[in-house]
């Protein structure tokens, strides 16, 4: 054995003998989950513990309603309820005297349970424009959102949206958009979607009824012509019709009975008996 091995056995034992508290493990709490996102008046399940062999005291520390739902010397389980503001929980522990703690973080959402999709308006002449209005009541966080107008699974255009507050609002997006032939083809749609996962949650989506855009050929000035043309027509050979028949009817009416039906007519008024006796 070389002289620098028969060094390092008495070093490392008289180090062990000197420092025997080096191999024991700090004393720690931990919370589960650190950081969790819960929809608005939800309820949340959360775990406080610790390392330490015999805590002398522990808990967990909270404005909300908590309720407990089990417990050991080590640890301790809590039901939070009704969480309707964002919140932080405190676990605590007392070991030996000395105090530690550990925070958990609890965001609030309110899902876009409700997607509005509307076309203004819902028939056009190609070429001409119309608008595409998306609207969902009621979300939060809006930093969170973006809406998706979609034409079949084509994206037209994405929102997102600015300002950290908890508060529920409208979120709208609007498109102005000129008609093409293709649009009468496609089922209009609008998606929200709420990406909860820098705040420990996930994605939460939903989606509007498709609306559908009749959309119209414009009428050529030929075609209007055309148009025009056939109804004069039309109605020149029905007034020609009319007219030929009265004078036939006539002519047959004073072959018949020697007089001309209007004639006899006009003569059978109450005021022109009258000016034929004076």
């Amino acid at each position: 054995m070389s002289s620098f091995s028969c060094w390092v056995l008495p070093a490392a034992l008289l180090a062990l003998l000197c420092c025997p508290g080096s191999a024991e493990k700090a004393f720690e709490v931990y919370i589960w989950p650190e950081q969790v996102v819960v929809e608005s008046s939800g309820s949340l399940e959360v775990n406080c513990s610790t390392n330490c062999a015999q805590p002398e005291s522990g808990g967990l520390e909270t404005s909300l309603t908590k309720t407990l739902l089990a417990s050991q010397a080590r640890w301790c389980q809590f039901l939070i309820s009704d969480i309707s503001q964002d919140t932080v929980l405190l676990c605590h522990f007392t070991c030996l005297g000395e105090q530690q703690s550990k925070n958990a973080t609890i965001s609030v959402y309110h899902p876009p349970k409700q997607v509005i999709l509307k076309l203004q308006p819902t028939s056009v002449t190609m070429g001409n424009p119309f608008t595409i209005e998306c609207s969902v009541p009621g979300v939060a966080p809006l930093e969170s959102l973006t809406l998706t107008l979609l034409r079949g699974r084509e994206t037209l255009y994405n929102q997102t949206f600015e300002g950290a507050t908890v508060v529920p609002q409208e979120a709208v997006a609007t498109l102005n958009v000129t008609a093409h032939r293709e649009d009468g083809h496609h089922n209009f749609s609008c998606q929200a979607e709420l990406d909860l996962r820098s705040r420990g949650g996930g994605i939460v989506r939903s989606i509007s009824e498709p609306q559908v855009l009749e959309v119209y050929e414009p009428m050529q000035d030929n075609q209007m012509i055309i148009i025009v043309t056939v109804v004069s027509v039309l109605l020149f050979l029905f007034v020609t019709s009319v007219l030929l028949c009265f004078v036939f009817g006539q002519h047959w009416h004073q072959k018949r009975t020697g007089t001309y039906g209007v004639l006899a007519a006009w003569r059978r008024l109450p005021w022109a008996h009258q000016a034929q006796v004076a």
